[in-house]
């Protein structure tokens, strides 16, 4: 299997996260934008491939650079499989970010709302934008506007993984409000199984409700990257309800997957786990 492996950057001020636009070279070649984004030469730490792509394409110098996350994943090249690699640091900029492009870019701006803008990212920075959690871009729908939908929060729980499982969702309106919330116990399963089934029930709840335009939000990494075609799908047994929900989100006009620490779903999985508790007389 090939594997491409890829320094990224995220560099950031008051008025969003910095991308640039790519140098389209061919006129007839789509436009993309990126984060700043560089390979690794024979010999280089990944450190000094960042600071130096950055410096040799946006003219920028480092004053500081964390090592954020090391993201991998798997995606379709041809007829075969292409294993993704991907180092992204926190990078800071002594003083005012002037970049200056140069062959690679043509162009830059800065991005608060990925979801809302008219831009196009490319692979890598769709996938580092969506690990991350940044603003959340939705592939299904070509970042269409959700910015007042309505958000279902969703949650799976399984208690021995596989043991007595039980699913729970929230629904909150563009204010924030809680509109309805409420959990299920759905027998024996694995926690995947469990995070799967959450957040059916949470699509079909937002579809017998009549919302069109919808941000769905899991602490479950695989489910939102999955469902946004980030991640490659290699256990089968997730296949068929995969398919099931892909084909319920076609009643939506709108739809963006997100994903938050557990933190950030308190609710959710407090409905999750009552659900256990009621069917095991705790």
């Amino acid at each position: 299997m090939k594997q491409r492996i890829r320094v990224v950057g995220i560099i950031r001020n008051e008025d969003g996260i910095l991308v640039f636009k790519r140098n389209r070279g061919r006129s007839e070649s789509p436009v993309f934008w990126e984060l700043p984004t560089g390979k690794i030469k024979f010999g280089e730490q990944p450190e000094e491939a960042m600071v130096r792509s950055l410096n040799e394409d946006t003219g920028l110098n480092v004053s500081s650079i964390i090592l954020k996350d090391v993201i991998t994943f798997l995606a379709p090249e041809g007829s075969s499989q292409l294993s993704n690699l991907y180092i992204v640091y926190e990078i800071g900029i002594n003083g005012d970010i002037k970049p200056t492009p140069k062959e690679r870019y043509t162009s830059y701006k800065f991005i608060k709302d990925f979801a809302n803008s008219n831009i196009h990212l490319n692979e890598t920075s769709l996938s580092v934008i969506e690990i991350e959690g940044e603003k959340t871009v939705s592939n299904h729908l070509s970042m269409r506007d959700t910015a007042n939908s309505v958000t279902v929060n969703v949650d799976g729980a399984s208690r021995g993984n596989p043991g007595p499982a039980g699913i729970g969702y929230v629904i909150h309106d563009g204010t924030g409000k809680i509109i309805e919330q409420g959990g299920e116990f759905i027998g024996f399963a694995t926690s995947r199984m469990a995070e799967y089934y959450a957040m059916r029930k949470g699509i079909e709840r937002a579809i017998e409700l009549g919302y069109k335009t919808v941000k769905f939000v899991s602490d479950s990494l695989m489910v939102v990257n999955q469902l946004s075609g980030i991640f490659y799908i290699k256990n089968q047994d997730i296949m068929p309800i995969y398919q099931n929900i892909n084909e319920k989100i076609a009643f939506f006009d709108a739809v963006s997957f997100k994903h938050v620490s557990r933190s950030e779903n308190v609710i959710a999985d407090k409905e999750a786990n009552n659900a256990i508790d009621r069917t095991l007389g705790r």
